[in-house]
């Protein structure tokens, strides 16, 4: 009698923590589709994904909040997540990016916890890209880093025997130098299709500057530094198309902003690059428009303060990879449209449509036609 017992109270037990797993999911669902804790209309809109009707991307949604907002501040009283960083490869990017997209954060968490689903991917993404970070680790003190200069050695020198760290450091490499170069040049040769005149003013430049001799590597890196439209046209690409097109930092202390928004410790603010790129009020009415020539001053290329075009952040903590980058760019975009055409294939009425994640990709990739300068177009086909 007594083992019958205990029998019914374990399956009566088993049955009820089925049952409550089994709602609380359902709980989870609804809270997830149903915005029940705010009524504004950016909520509404934001929640409901209403606002695809007219817009094609999110950006440009915010860019349309942002000039209506007389403070040019927008708040979004949803609770999003910030997102954890993850791996930079491709899939765990995009599911990490996905986890901003929850307008209740314990959707994904409750996921993580049990496991589940797009969270369960992500951690074996993570995995994967442990594995691939500690090799080089490994293989870095294998070689030895003491007497090297490169930035991976420095840090390794200076950080010591602390794995995780120099885990994060390694994958940040691998995110910033990978994803954000790639997102940069496809928007700068998609926008160089659109605008031959720009395209042969780079190629006079890169005429002019290095002439016929190749010369040695030392010679090469400073006909870079001396190509100052080229610089103008990638800064100019890059401030419509930012390969990050937001970030956020968290308030460390109470604080207010200068349009008078009061931010609490611990709040997340995101600042919207690629809205602060199209602002009238900061680049002029011609804002949406690809113009080099804003850059350049008496043909020598002019800067912008850091705070007005944060494509590689700003103050203390600016992009330690920028002039690596630039460097990257004007390489690859000078060796090719001096041997190339590049004829994109979206057409003249569509617009480029972003992809999920923690970088800038184009949905579906960026179809063009390369042609070899001189060739017929009936050459060659599409790529």
């Amino acid at each position: 009698m007594e083992v019958e017992t205990i029998r019914s109270y374990f399956s009566l037990l088993f049955f009820s923590l089925t049952t409550f797993i089994i709602i609380f999911a359902l709980l989870l669902k609804l809270l997830a589709t149903c915005p029940c804790w705010c009524n504004c209309a950016v909520c509404e809109a934001y929640v409901t994904s209403s606002w695809v009707a007219d817009f094609d991307n999110l950006c440009d949604w915010l860019v349309h909040l942002l000039r209506s907002s007389p403070t040019r501040t927008v708040a979004i009283h949803l609770s999003l997540p910030a997102s954890e960083f993850a791996a930079a490869f491709d899939a765990a990017t995009r599911l990490s990016a996905a986890r901003a997209t929850h307008t209740f954060p314990a959707v994904w968490r409750a996921k993580r916890f049990f496991n589940w689903g797009s969270e369960r991917a992500l951690r074996e993404a993570i995995e994967a890209v442990d594995i691939l970070a500690k090799e080089v680790i490994r293989q870095r003190r294998k070689l030895g880093f003491a007497s090297n200069q490169d930035l991976l050695s420095r840090f390794m020198a200076c950080v010591g025997d602390d794995e995780k760290y120099m885990r994060d450091i390694v994958v940040n490499f691998v995110l910033a130098g990978r994803d954000t170069v790639a997102s940069a040049l496809t928007s700068f040769f998609m926008l160089l299709s659109q605008h031959p005149a720009v395209c042969a003013a780079i190629r006079d430049e890169i005429g002019r500057v290095s002439g016929d001799d190749d010369g040695d590597r030392v010679k090469c890196f400073d006909q870079l530094r001396k190509m100052h439209y080229l610089h103008a046209a990638i800064y100019e690409s890059m401030r419509l198309y930012p390969p990050v097109q937001f970030d956020s930092k968290f308030c460390r202390e109470d604080d207010v902003l200068p349009d008078g928004t009061a931010v609490r410790k611990g709040t997340r603010v995101t600042y919207h690059v690629y809205a602060m790129g199209r602002m009238e009020t900061a680049w002029g009415e011609d804002c949406g428009e690809f113009r080099p020539e804003r850059w350049m001053r008496s043909g020598v290329f002019a800067s912008e303060s850091q705070f007005k075009y944060p494509v590689f952040q700003g103050g203390f903590r600016v992009c330690l990879g920028k002039e690596m980058a630039l460097m990257e760019m004007k390489t690859v975009i000078a060796a090719v449209i001096r041997e190339f055409d590049i004829d994109v294939l979206l057409g003249e009425t569509r617009r480029p449509k972003f992809a999920a994640g923690l970088t800038a990709t184009l949905s579906g990739g960026l179809p063009v036609r390369v042609r070899r300068r001189g060739c017929h177009p009936a050459e060659v086909g599409a790529t």
